[in-house]
């Protein structure tokens, strides 16, 4: 029989929990008024195409993703994240420091790439993914070979794709998915070009809890050629 399931409902879940704490009165209420108003529409994927499109995939708390927009005021900035509380987190950022260049997508990331147009990235960004490092569940590991085939369909020659992880494993098969997907080419010369963070990259929530249990991150770049 043939499968008529859609693409998300054949997706496997590259995440965990959706919801944390009980929220305050406003938090719900950013959740409720400005995430409509900043949320990911997928009938116009890119809202303001003079603008360089960037995508951060899973951001958690929002750290980086606030930092790059607060620094890149030019530049429109997509984060997708299903965990509520980072998104209301990202929400009061955007109130507080009055931030128009974020857009929020609620929910898998996949959903926003089958919806950009091809080669419209300028860059992309998938940080601190769940490692799922239990044997039985590491097919659900989201940098893999599918979602490297999306991210180079829609991103542009030239554009960078940072990825960053604290367990070696998960980095050893990020190297083989990459390795099996020529569109993109990881730039590192030397040990320290993915040892040490770069200076554009703050240090995350995640990254500094590896740091105090004695997990040395991979800050991984490459390029779509």
């Amino acid at each position: 029989m043939p499968n008529d399931d859609t693409p998300e409902e054949r997706d496997l879940r590259s995440y965990g929990r959706r919801r944390g704490r009980k929220l305050s009165p406003r938090q719900a209420a950013l959740l409720a008024d400005l995430l409509p108003r900043v949320a990911f529409d997928p009938a116009k994927p890119t809202a303001h195409p003079a603008k360089p499109l960037w995508l951060e995939i899973g951001f958690g708390g929002g750290e980086h993703l606030i930092h790059q927009a607060r620094t890149n005021p030019d530049v429109t900035i997509i984060g997708c994240e299903p965990f509520e509380d980072g998104v209301v987190k990202v929400l009061t950022a955007i109130e507080e420091h009055r931030l128009s260049n974020i857009v929020i997508h609620m929910d898998d990331a996949r959903q926003v790439l089958r919806a950009l147009p091809d080669a419209s990235l300028a860059r992309a960004f998938v940080l601190f993914p769940d490692p799922w490092p239990k044997r039985k569940h590491q097919k659900r590991r989201l940098v893999a070979e599918p979602l490297l085939l999306e991210l180079a369909r829609v991103m542009k020659p030239g554009a960078a794709l940072r990825v960053g992880t604290d367990v070696a494993d998960y980095a050893r098969t990020m190297l083989m998915a990459f390795a099996r997907v020529p569109a993109f080419r990881w730039t590192a010369a030397r040990p320290q070009d993915w040892q040490v963070r770069p200076l554009d990259w703050p240090k995350t929530k995640y990254e500094s809890k590896a740091d105090r249990e004695g997990r040395r991150s991979a800050y991984l770049l490459f390029e779509r050629v």
